[in-house]
């Protein structure tokens, strides 16, 4: 009896890694459309994923741009005549561009060419130049931006999946962030 109940312990303990790999999110083909807190992928199919420390030292060699997505909270449309309405802040990597609500996967036209305007400006028009793109840990939102990204001919992108919660927590500097202004603001 000993012999069969160790016995099926090492079987667990051996399927046991299959099965956590099995757990882990994988790149789904297209974008995420839901569910956007959620574990991402350690992978992006063509792009850089950076550590705390690897952003980090592009942030200080000043070698890439760097592109915030994370969503805005809207304005309540029930508010009260008279409500004050005050954003919530953000704080992002000093010197990025925020390009909020970016990062859904699917994206109104209008809110695509707002992307794509964001990030020729981000890039200065060079395809080619590095963009460090990331919004909060655990946010496939950032995902969704350098995989579209890439989909625009963007051929060196980072994707940094930490985000600001990585880089808080490295106690390195953020900033107050305002979003670049979108045509009908």
């Amino acid at each position: 009896m000993r012999r069969a109940s160790a016995a099926a312990l090492v079987a667990v303990m051996l399927a046991a890694p299959a099965f956590a790999q099995q757990q882990e999110p994988f790149e789904p083909e297209g974008y995420r459309t839901d569910n956007y807190r959620a574990p991402v992928p350690a992978t992006l199919a063509h792009a850089r994923v950076l550590t705390t420390a690897e952003a980090e030292a592009i942030w200080r060699a000043k070698s890439g741009a760097f592109v915030d997505v994370l969503p805005r909270p809207p304005k309540p449309k029930n508010l009260p005549e008279g409500t004050v309405w005050r954003d919530m802040p953000r704080k992002n990597i000093p010197g990025s561009i925020w390009l909020p609500d970016t990062g859904y996967g699917n994206l109104p036209a209008a809110m695509d060419d707002y992307l794509q305007r964001g990030l020729a400006r981000a890039s200065r028009g060079d395809k080619a130049a590095l963009l460090v793109i990331y919004c909060l840990a655990d946010c496939w939102m950032s995902w969704n931006a350098a995989k579209r990204a890439q989909a625009y001919g963007y051929s060196n992108i980072a994707w940094y999946p930490e985000g600001t919660d990585g880089w808080e927590h490295a106690k390195l500097p953020t900033e107050d962030a305002q979003p670049e202004l979108r045509p009908e603001q």
